[in-house]
């Protein structure tokens, strides 16, 4: 019973930290990127979180990576961060952050559909799919008053943001399957490692390290890139690569739909946002979505 007990609290602090915690990161990439490069920044944050990670499952005695497990871990670093992370901080410089969100949360609707095909526990029900459907729908109520400026937004940024989502979906999806390091710390690190990486070879290739100097990073950039590195990938990323193997993809993908809440809260909380009804609404509609996702029957 203990034991039992042990594993549902777990699993909810897991499940808090990718809802609530990785919200909270928008604040801070925006903070991170205001006098960091985005590619340079996304691999400071990988490489620091992935270096910790990794030393501290070794510390723990964890078994190292086998080389049969190299590549599993590579690709997902590719998918996870160099695309997903990487792929969407290049587009947002053309497409404005309410669409940007909107259209990430098209990852649990990817996830789901395809889940089934690779694994036996996202079998996609009639409860599922109204999940989804109201769920977006709350992601586009919360962003109407933040502007969904389709106008001026650019199609190629759009497409790479699909694409990005799609990477990021086909990632989770994959690790459900893939011969993986049974540590979490071992697995995400290495993960973190491989992707951080890749970004700064982008980052070197874009020239965006030419005329740079750390001494222009402001106070707040710094602030923002330590809270990203410790909270969003040491802490939140560890949980997210544990529940990848405790339970589904498109059940896990539904944090896509909780973020944008949490950013909007942190923003009326922080920067002094008005708390609309839209908010109020969407709120509803996200929360009612997700518990149809989550807690259908076994």
């Amino acid at each position: 019973m203990e034991l039992r007990q042990q594993g549902r609290f777990k699993l909810i602090a897991a499940f808090f930290a990718i809802y609530v915690i990785w919200g909270t990161t928008y604040l801070a990439i925006k903070f991170a990127v205001e006098t960091i490069p985005p590619f340079m920044m996304m691999a400071f944050r990988s490489l620091s979180a992935g270096v910790v990670l990794y030393a501290w499952g070794r510390f723990r005695g964890d078994a190292d990576a086998t080389r049969k497990e190299l590549p599993p871990l590579v690709l997902i670093g590719l998918l996870f961060f160099l695309i997903g992370h990487g792929g969407l901080a290049w587009a947002q410089k053309t497409v404005p952050s309410g669409v940007a969100s909107l259209l990430v949360a098209s990852e649990p609707v990817i996830i789901s559909l395809f889940e089934p095909l690779f694994t036996r526990e996202g079998v996609v029900g009639k409860r599922t799919i109204l999940g989804m459907l109201v769920g977006i729908i709350g992601v586009a109520v919360l962003l109407m008053p933040h502007g969904l400026d389709f106008k001026n937004t650019n199609v190629t940024g759009t497409l790479v943001i699909l694409f990005c989502a799609g990477s990021w979906a086909s990632g989770a999806i994959y690790s459900r399957v893939a011969k993986l390091p049974r540590s979490p710390f071992i697995r995400g690190g290495m993960q973190l490692l491989a992707g951080g990486m890749m970004l700064i070879i982008v980052s070197l290739l874009l020239g965006e390290w030419s005329g740079f100097s750390f001494t222009q990073v402001t106070v707040r950039s710094w602030a923002g890139l330590a809270y990203l590195i410790l909270f969003g990938s040491i802490i939140t990323f560890s949980a997210y690569t544990w529940l990848l193997s405790m339970t589904s993809a498109t059940r896990i993908s539904t944090h896509t739909f909780i973020n944008p809440i949490i950013a909007v809260f942190v923003g009326w909380a922080i920067g002094s946002e008005a708390l609309t009804w839209e908010i109020l609404i969407a709120t509803v509609l996200i929360v009612f979505s997700v518990w149809l996702v989550l807690f259908r029957k076994a």
